[in-house]
């Protein structure tokens, strides 16, 4: 465990107090390691703790900075080309030494060579958002030596990942911001943990207190991902106005995209209601009504309404456009009350899991286990 992380209180007292205090705090420590130690292997790190690869705000300081106070950073290539990524990776090795992973989308189309790029520069871990990974993409990272992990939607597509060779798992549920899927975090985790236990999995998608990442890690996952939370760090380069926007928002202000026309599928992307959501759905209405009259082929409507947030988050995060920008937050963003460093938000949250196991190992000293015959009243199961 990190030093410095351990914001568990015990009570005070004398010389005896102090040493039994000392072993109380040795032995959370001990029990959240142990919970999370496949996760910290497989990183390379002392938290398990992801950074979530947001576009624009996960470059060099942000990554740099969970690096640095034990967590694992991601830089998110997003459109980035070859030589941006090269430089990003450049520029954010000058500042840490500790280990941090890239995030590529396999939907690029120089996919390929981005995959060049981090073995060039020794990335240990690539991660494949943005869909189904082709086998080509997974040896290519895994011929560098790096690790590489990708996100399942399924339980089916998380199988599949792993017989193609990836090195970890990472299940995302709709709570989060950004693309979306449609399962919750929660159904997620209960459909994959307990079956997936060939790869480390780590959970993501509306985390936001070290009591919720406790519970993922003991109903299996080797760790978690947070993006929301790493916001509004002090490392973040995101505007002032776009963290002022984070700090006033509550959960329910996060909301999910709108679809007009199933003719015309749209990702759903959660952020921040503002004017622009409110225009994603006017553009959609007017873009269809073309189609409808021909002056647009159905390829070329889809385009258009696919490319209508292309800029809108760098209005946002960048040059504080609040209005016209979007403004992507998970749910989480109802945690997000102030501006804090990154060590701070880590040490938080891990402060939050180690007062559970605290409590609970109070608890458990006054305390004698039932067996589930007892439980049920002494009749058993019935079948």
């Amino acid at each position: 465990m990190i030093a410095g992380i351990g914001a568990t209180d015990f009570p005070a007292g004398g010389e005896h107090a102090a040493t039994e205090r000392d072993a109380k705090r040795e032995t959370v420590y001990a029990a959240l390691d142990r919970l999370w130690a496949r996760g910290r292997e497989v990183l390379g790190c002392d938290l398990a703790i992801m950074g979530g690869a947001m576009t624009w705000v996960s470059e060099r300081n942000l990554v740099a900075a969970i690096s640095e106070a034990g967590g694992f950073g991601v830089v998110a290539s997003g459109s980035m080309s070859p030589d941006l990524l090269s430089s990003e990776i450049q520029a954010t090795r000058a500042i840490t030494k500790r280990p941090f992973g890239v995030n590529l989308i396999t939907l690029h189309p120089e996919l390929l060579e981005l995959i060049d790029v981090c073995a060039a520069h020794r990335v240990g871990h690539v991660v494949l958002a943005g869909g189904l990974p082709s086998n080509a993409a997974v040896s290519r990272i895994k011929l560098s030596g790096a690790r590489v992990f990708c996100f399942a939607p399924a339980l089916g597509f998380a199988r599949k990942l792993v017989r193609m060779g990836v090195d970890a798992i990472v299940i995302e549920g709709n709570e989060a911001g950004g693309h979306i899927g449609p399962v919750s975090t929660g159904v997620l985790a209960q459909e994959i943990l307990p079956h997936l236990v060939e790869v480390p999995v780590f959970v993501a998608g509306g985390i936001g207190r070290g009591e919720a990442m406790l519970a993922y890690l003991e109903m299996g996952a080797s760790g978690v991902q947070l993006g929301t939370r790493f916001v509004c760090a002090h490392e973040s380069i995101a505007h002032p106005r776009f963290k002022r926007a984070f700090i006033g928002a509550a959960a329910r202000d996060a909301v999910a995209s709108v679809q007009v026309d199933p003719r015309f599928p749209v990702i759903p992307v959660r952020a921040l209601n503002n004017p622009a959501t409110e225009r994603f759905v006017a553009v959609q209405r007017r873009v269809i009504e073309r189609f409808t009259r021909g002056e647009l082929s159905q390829k070329a409507a889809q385009l258009e309404i696919e490319h209508f947030w292309a800029g809108a988050l760098r209005r946002a995060v960048i040059e504080g456009d609040v209005e016209a920008g979007t403004l992507m937050a998970g749910q989480s963003v109802g945690f997000v009350t102030h501006e804090q460093s990154t060590a701070e938000i880590l040490e938080e949250l891990v402060g939050q899991a180690l007062a559970v196991l605290a409590a609970r190992g109070e608890r458990t000293c006054h305390w004698t286990p039932r067996s589930t015959p007892d439980l049920l009243g002494g009749q058993g199961a019935r079948g």
